[in-house]
Parts: C-alpha cells; sequence; structure tokens
C-alpha cells in the first residue's frame, strides 16, 4: 500500500492554538475532523492515520516546535518507510496575502524556520503547500505577527483556504504534486 506523509507546521500546546504560525496544524485539525479521525500523542507529534483509495496517509502535528519540525518529519519518514516523493508540508507564509495559497513540489524555505530546519535534514525535494498568512505588521514587529492570534474577521477569509486546503491533500494523493499544482494554484492567488 502506498504511504503518504502529510505535515502540518505549528507549534503544540493551547497558547499557540489559532495563531497564524500554525496554520499548518489548523488545516490538519479541518482534514481530521472531514475523515472522522482523531490524533494520537506518539513520538515526535500528534498523528493521525487513514486511507484514501487504497492509500495510506499519516496526519503529523510535529511537537518539536517549529524549528525543530525536521526531526519529526525525518523520524515518520523514516519510521513508516515513506518516499519523499510522497511528503506534503503545509506550512505558513508571510509573503503571501492572508487567504491566498501556493502550492510547490520543491524549493527554498523562504526564510521559515520550519522548512529551514526540513531542508537541513532531508533536502528541498518535497511538496509544500504555503498558506498566505499576510505581513500587516510594522518593522521589527514579525514575532509578534506570526505568534499572533487569527481574528473572527481573519477567520472568514481563511477558512476557504482552509477548506480548498483539505481537498488539495487528497488530490495530491490521488493525483500526484503536478496535477494537483495545475488544478488548485490559480484558485490560491489573492491579490
Amino acid at each position: 500500500m502506498d504511504k503518504y506523509l502529510i505535515v502540518g507546521l505549528g507549534n503544540p500546546g493551547d497558547e499557540y492554538a489559532g495563531t497564524r504560525h500554525n496554520t499548518g496544524f489548523m488545516i490538519l485539525d479541518a482534514f481530521a475532523k472531514a475523515s472522522n479521525i482523531v490524533f494520537e500523542d506518539k513520538r515526535y507529534g500528534f498523528v493521525a492515520e487513514t486511507s484514501l483509495k487504497g492509500r495510506k496517509l499519516f496526519l503529523l502535528k510535529p511537537t518539536t516546535y517549529m524549528n525543530l519540525s525536521g526531526n519529526a518529519v525525518r523520524y515518520w519518514l523514516n519510521k513508516e518507510n515513506i518516499d519523499q516523493s510522497r511528503l506534503l508540508v503545509i506550512v505558513d507564509d508571510l509573503s503571501l496575502p492572508l487567504g491566498a495559497f501556493r502550492l510547490k513540489a520543491s524549493g527554498s524555505n523562504g526564510g521559515h524556520n520550519g522548512l529551514g530546519n526540513i531542508q537541513q535534514l532531508i533536502g528541498q525535494q518535497y511538496a509544500r503547500l504555503r498558506m498566505g498568512i499576510g505581513n500587516d505588521f510594522p518593522r521589527g514587529a514579525q514575532v509578534d505577527w506570526v505568534l499572533g492570534k487569527y481574528s473572527d474577521d481573519d477567520m472568514k477569509v481563511l477558512q476557504p483556504s482552509i477548506d480548498c486546503a483539505v481537498d488539495i491533500i487528497k488530490s495530491f494523493v490521488l493525483a500526484g504534486i503536478d496535477n494537483t499544482m495545475n488544478a488548485y494554484n490559480k484558485l490560491g492567488k489573492k491579490q
């Protein structure tokens, strides 16, 4: 059975729930809710398992904190013997406006500490879904911005993209990265 590792980046702990930096966690929570599965506390992260048309999915919310996300990703790839081509990492992105998203087959970490750590440990050849969180903050206030909570108005903008991200995960597993990029990237552009 083909196996896939879907990773949503974020920080563990109630104080980080609902923050921009935890957008990856929020998407996996939405996927788990739609799939009627629950996360269990396992090594390096909260893990939920499901299958989709004969393919096995492992959803991972690392508990290593953002800057050490690569430890969790590498561990679960190795533990379940999952090929890197079947890894999708979901991450918040300051350079995209709120509600925008972009799926890429590989690439740089774009200055994101979580992606940077993954890249150090396994390289750049893995798919990533970047979810826009906007960058409407004064100079020097980036940390406060990414660790700030979404407002109700923000969530109205973001929720359709979260729902779309759930579909992107399914498409990535069933149709592959190229077909999924072609189908969804045009939907992710927001001015």
